[in-house]
């Protein structure tokens, strides 16, 4: 086993889980999953408080429910409840009124180890001033492994404003490896929607924080409501099914796309689904196939801020740090509208998105939650349900959570209860929200057994590339993880998966700024990375090819710094990789020195279009299109504030980004309309020529080769990359009988010179002078 790169496994900081599919009726959010918060956009809702009944009595688990487990309270419309089911999981509805309300929720939870449950029915004060109330307490009946309970008479209880979570209790407390905890109301896993504070990262009354124990969060669900539960997704609508070879991924923070003012969108809509929405025209002119969207399920961006600590300035923007599989961010809503409405606008922005022939790939984190390790941990759901089912352990060991992910605890992905839980989550999100993949962060802890050793078939990775439905979507590991554990190249795949190539980035950052001795392994890179990918059925696009990423540098940080600079992140710059193969091109950060400006740019330029021409699947960041900064931090995961935010005014008003948004642009579309970019076999002798007579030769620094279109009946191309600091004097290789070279990419001459997608000036002669750390493309015709 090779130790992970620091590079690609360095998480701290960072607030970084067999097939039994459910029943019919539980198979569409519209029939299963939602009742409770926001049939009414913009409303929360409440009981009228003189319907507010007294709790009620507590009993154990087992005792038999001969009166149907009526619970009696002050209003004349008093919840009561019945044995209920142990199948489908989370909640259901089982009835309905002759108007067709519901009028009873089935709810099922899964724990192996715990004694008793109780599921705790709560209302939501009407002006968000308070926290929900609890209204009942109902004994959940145990068959096997599943507790349940159902409830009836919910459409009396007033209109759409019911919570709900669980009381687990089991045999001992804290000293035992599920760390029992019966005060605290836990969230169930199966919640399809979540309640909390309604503006991203403000505090309010409705969370019910508290310091250490940390903000409250309830299951909520929309059964009713059809503007959520029968979504229109247009009569002509069909998904893109982008293939794979075709594909060219942006990957992007719904949170910063759009939070700068510059955005010039309303306040409420800033940082939402909807303001991603209503700025598709630009990614549609960029030229991307796909938006990879970083973590959009529900997460505590404030769990940074529970207790006095470095880091307590810092609000979770990444999200890497699930609190549920299930519930789209209730804050990424616009206007602090809560949960249901959050779901219908990302069904929208799903929607719109197709519309325009974008693909959408969720970053999921089944790694890991929220609920940190056994130092300060974070009680929300699965720890207080079944600590030892849900979380790999050590029981022998003093600190008994499991951390392969660098925060705190590994999700034990591949007990059978779990791979369920994450099967399920995936299919929901396909299956309801429409979506077309998923990038799976930090994959490789998704392939030990519960106590971390790993698994050359894992149950989980194996069960999702066989699953009729998961297995048609884009599936993207994200091959390594915290522990060591390292398999770009290895990891188990099926003929399904692709994965981040992380070599990729490192050889190509490395023979770009001038590293000697990397000729060879940029080659092979630029081909395909054949050496990784070219066995069994696996195509050259499993490749995931990626300069740079979120976590890491910005393209335009890459070419500015040396070092990182991650002061503002309260850890003394300990935080974030320190191996970046980057160079700042002669001094640290800004400068007004216009020789190494104009460096810059041609090295970003250059790695954009290395990146394009490479066999493969790329994957830009957002922000890179017109040069985002965030001042040489490398991990800015903490940080809500304008550096970290996307410039629209920098996008739009500076005459520099603009006329390097063009070139970027203006690549991927030239890549997406050549047969020769993108290819979904490995390249043989005959298509490709490579140029080079020496490479042995490490003080070589300069690479040219020959796309060949004969073959296929288009047009060969010639790419020459120059990382010296010399020009070179470049013979180009003869063209047929008949044709000539014309440049399409120069990256050292200015706009609009660096790019000419009609390849209008022919190139006279048999030399090319390229120039220090250029690159050149030229199209034979």
């Amino acid at each position: 086993m090779r130790p992970a790169p620091k590079s690609d496994a360095s998480t701290l900081g960072r607030s970084r889980s067999v097939v039994a599919r459910l029943p019919a009726r539980t198979a569409s959010l519209t029939r299963s999953k939602f009742t409770g918060l926001g049939a009414r956009p913009g409303a929360w809702p409440t009981f009228p408080r003189n319907r507010r009944s007294k709790a009620a009595r507590k009993v154990s688990a087992n005792e038999s429910m001969d009166t149907g487990g009526r619970v009696e309270g002050t209003s004349g419309a008093d919840l009561w409840a019945s044995e209920g089911e142990p199948h489908p999981l989370g909640p259901s509805p089982v009835t309905r009124t002759a108007d067709g309300a519901t009028s009873a929720v089935n709810f099922a939870v899964v724990s192996e180890n715990a004694s008793s449950m109780s599921l705790c029915i709560a209302t939501v004060a009407e002006d968000g001033a308070s926290a929900p109330e609890i209204l009942h307490e109902f004994p959940m009946r145990r068959t096997k492994n599943t507790f349940h309970v159902c409830v009836h008479d919910i459409q009396g209880a007033g209109p759409s404003g019911l919570v709900y979570g669980v009381r687990v209790e089991g045999e001992g407390g804290w000293e035992t490896a599920n760390r029992w905890d019966s005060a605290r109301v836990l969230l169930d896993p199966y919640a399809p929607l979540v309640y909390g504070r309604r503006q991203f990262g403000i505090r309010d009354a409705q969370e019910g924080f508290q310091q250490r124990a940390g903000s409250m969060f309830w299951g909520a669900f929309e059964f009713d409501d059809p503007s959520l539960c029968s979504f229109d997704w247009g009569k002509d609508y069909a998904k893109p099914q982008t293939r794979w070879e075709d594909t060219v991924i942006y990957e992007m923070s719904v949170r910063l796309f759009t939070s700068d003012e510059s955005s010039f969108l309303p306040e409420g809509t800033r940082g939402t689904f909807e303001g991603l929405r209503q700025k598709i025209p630009h990614l549609k002119s960029l030229g991307v196939t796909c938006v990879e969207l970083l973590p959009i399920f529900e997460y505590d961006e404030l769990e940074f801020r529970r207790f006095p600590n470095p880091r307590d300035h810092m609000t979770n923007v990444w999200g890497y740090s699930h609190i549920s599989f299930f519930a789209p961010m209730s804050r990424f809503a616009k206007d602090g509208e809560g949960p249901a409405r959050a779901a219908l606008e990302f069904k929208e922005l799903v929607r719109d998105l197709h519309a325009h022939g974008i693909e959408v790939v969720l970053d999921v984190v089944y790694n890991h939650t929220a609920e940190g390790g056994d130092t300060k941990p974070y009680l929300l759901s699965f720890r207080g349900i079944d600590s030892s089912m849900y979380y790999m352990q050590d029981p022998d060991a003093y600190e008994q959570m499991l951390n392969y992910s660098g925060c705190g605890n590994t999700v034990n992905a591949n007990h059978p209860v779990v791979t369920n839980l994450i099967l399920d989550s995936l299919r929901h999100w396909v299956e309801e929200y429409h979506v077309d993949g998923f990038r799976f962060d930090l994959a490789s802890a998704l392939c030990r057994n519960p106590r971390g050793t790993p698994l050359r078939n894992p149950p989980l990775i194996g069960a999702i590339a066989k699953d009729p439905i998961l297995s048609k979507v884009k599936l993207i590991s994200e091959p390594w993880d915290c522990g060591g554990l390292y398999q770009v190249g290895s990891f188990p795949n099926w003929d399904v998966w692709a994965e981040w190539n992380g070599k990729y980035r490192d050889d190509v950052r490395r023979f770009i700024k001038g590293d000697p001795g990397m000729k060879s392994a940029f080659a092979t890179r630029l081909a395909g990375s054949a050496d990784l990918y070219n066995y069994n059925r696996r195509k050259p696009y499993h490749s995931v090819n990626f300069v740079i990423a979120h976590d890491g540098f910005t393209l335009n940080d890459l070419v500015s710094y040396d070092a990182k600079h991650n002061e503002d992140n309260g850890e003394e710059s300990r935080d974030g990789s320190n191996d970046n193969f980057s160079w700042n091109c002669g001094v640290e950060g800004p400068t007004s020195l216009e020789a190494i400006q104009q460096l810059r740019v041609r090295q970003r330029k250059n790695f954009h279009l290395a990146l394009m021409v490479s066999q493969g699947t790329p994957m830009v960041l957002m922000g890179d299109e017109y040069g985002r900064t965030t001042a040489g931090n490398n991990n800015t995961y903490g940080l809500d504030r304008r550096m970290n935010y996307f410039r629209w005014d920098q996008l739009e008003g500076d005459v520099e980004a603009k006329d390097y948004h063009r070139f970027y642009a203006g690549v991927i579309h030239y890549r997406r309309g050549s047969p020769l970019l993108g290819r979904s076999e490995f390249l043989g002798s005959r298509d490709i020529t490579w140029h080079e007579s020496d490479w042995e030769n490490d003080e070589s620094c300069f690479l040219s080769f020959t796309l060949h279109g004969e073959a296929i009946g288009t047009r060969s191309i010639y790419v020459a990359f120059n990382a010296h600091d010399y020009w070179v004097e470049n013979s180009l290789p003869r063209p047929r009988d008949g044709k000539r070279w014309h440049r399409v990419v120069d990256t050292n001459l200015p706009s609009p010179r660096d790019f000419d997608a009609e390849g209008a000036r022919g190139i006279d002669g048999a030399v090319y002078r390229v120039a220090p750390y250029s690159a050149l493309l030229l199209e034979e015709k």
